[in-house]
């Protein structure tokens, strides 16, 4: 499925709403994301059997001419032969005319998907983690989720009802006047609807090209740097010269207790065991929704308050420094995955990326990830080699500055914004570069000891290979095919 293009002047912007489904509309809900796993597993069996074929024809010796050909990923190629295929196949031929197309269109379209992820990462063209082949779908692990394009897709004009196809109309829990008013005004377009279940509800989520309007910041000329951390969530230092630290909530920690005693419950019930075929005892359902519901108000809270502290700052500063951390790396420390994970780096570099360039005039900076904003002295410039994370306050050498160590990171952090060099300054500069230059004599790299030059695999800083794009044929060449099983 291609990603769409917005017009000039307007962006493709996500309303997201909660549903409150009756009792045969969550069936019907169940259904078509069902189906839509269904027919990715369909998809993922037909393209790979012609590559099982192969396999066992070649070891009796078939030239390579006289092969089973190869079966295309392409989603044209995908919808024509289940098209075909629907009719007769037993799995589908009882009940594929109950739901909507757009469910069965959903599977195809995020196998395809990830056949061509699959092979772009196995030539190298794809940034990340090397991925394997596509997998088939577990009934019990798939996440329920499945998107409508065509058809009716609308917000109902009382404001608390969307009607989708096949669906018909669905109460949803919050209002939706935020995105009604755009419609009714002209300035929006929906585009597609997906619905998914998460956290224990359903949610719909509009896709929708909305016309572009940049909000005024309350203090344009004004930069800020912000420095992420553990004990407190956010040490933000602007060009004035003051200094203001967000506390970290630590919702899991403060749920940890509650989440012992439910969890202790569920042990003690008859739950599901894959290797005898147990079914879970109703009493164990019951406690693990209990369990459940414990985690998903933690993951609203979280989101939340991150939400509430990106809006906040994007709406208030004319410039944003951050840091590009290295979370995932931060994340095998065993002493501090938890509480990396509890506060929620990622999710604040993503949201001030956005919240920054599509809805105020606002310019970031994205620091380079090896940058010792810590071990810099925000007074002379001078680097220190070490600075051991216990150690909370920095102590100068040089010109002798003592000053707490996250508030000394962000005022070098924000000494960045003056001297970084990122286009227009002007929302809308997605290729910005990140920070190499030396504010007050700081280097923006520390000196490598023999760890990290065999972490960084030799190379300064452990650079990825550079995202090329190439334009994708519809069907895949044998040598192409060939190579990649």
């Amino acid at each position: 499925m291609k990603k769409f293009r917005p017009q000039p002047g307007f962006v493709v912007q996500a309303y997201r709403f909660a549903l409150d489904p009756n009792a045969a509309q969550q069936a019907a809900l169940r259904s078509h994301c069902g189906a839509a796993r269904a027919v990715y597993n369909w998809a993922v069996g037909w393209v790979t059997a012609s590559w099982w074929q192969r396999k066992a024809e070649e070891t009796y010796g078939i030239p390579e001419a006289g092969l089973t050909e190869w079966r295309p990923w392409s989603l044209p190629s995908l919808r024509k032969a289940f098209n075909a295929a629907k009719h007769t196949d037993p799995r589908f031929a009882d009940w594929w005319e109950e739901n909507s197309k757009e469910a069965y269109a959903t599977g195809l379209a995020n196998a395809s998907a990830a056949f061509d992820n699959y092979a772009k990462s196995k030539r190298g063209k794809r940034r990340g983690r090397k991925m394997g082949a596509p997998r088939f779908k577990a009934k019990r692990k798939a996440r329920l989720a499945c998107r409508f394009t065509t058809g009716i897709i609308r917000v109902d004009a009382d404001g608390r009802h969307v009607t989708l196809p096949r669906l018909g109309t669905i109460r949803t829990h919050e209002p939706t006047v935020k995105l009604l008013a755009r419609v009714q005004a002209g300035t929006t377009r929906v585009l597609s609807a997906t619905v998914r279940h998460e956290r224990g509800r359903w949610f719909v989520s509009f896709q929708a090209e909305v016309k572009q309007g940049l909000g005024r910041v309350a203090r344009p000329d004004t930069a800020v740097g912000i420095d992420l951390g553990v004990k407190m969530l956010a040490v933000m230092a602007d060009s004035t010269g003051e200094i203001r630290a967000v506390a970290n909530p630590r919702h899991y920690d403060r749920t940890r207790k509650q989440l012992r005693r439910v969890s202790r419950v569920v042990s003690r019930r008859q739950g599901p065991d894959r290797r005898t075929g147990q079914k879970p005892s109703k009493r164990w359902e019951k406690a693990n929704a209990q369990r459940n519901k414990v985690h998903h108000r933690v993951a609203n809270l979280r989101e939340d308050a991150l939400h509430k502290l990106t809006t906040s700052v994007a709406a208030e500063y004319g410039t944003v420094v951050v840091e590009d951390l290295n979370v995932a790396g931060m994340l095998h420390n065993r002493c501090l995955a938890r509480q990396v994970a509890d506060a929620g780096f990622s999710p604040i570099r993503c949201q001030l990326d956005y919240k920054t360039r599509q809805r105020h005039a606002t310019r970031i900076v994205v620091a380079d990830r090896w940058y010792p904003s810590s071990k810099t002295c925000s007074g002379c410039g001078a680097v220190k080699a070490k600075l051991p994370l216990h150690v909370r306050t920095y102590e100068c050498d040089a010109c002798g500055l003592v000053i707490d160590r996250d508030d000394n990171a962000a005022l070098n952090l924000v000494a960045l914004a003056a001297a970084a060099v990122t286009g227009t300054g002007v929302a809308g500069d997605q290729d910005t570069a990140p920070a190499v230059s030396k504010p007050r004599g700081a280097d923006c790299k520390t000196r490598a000891t023999t760890r990290s030059r065999k972490a960084a695999g030799g190379r300064a800083g452990g650079a990825t290979l550079p995202h090329q794009r190439q334009t994708e044929t519809r069907d895949r060449t044998q040598a192409e095919a060939l190579t990649l099983w």
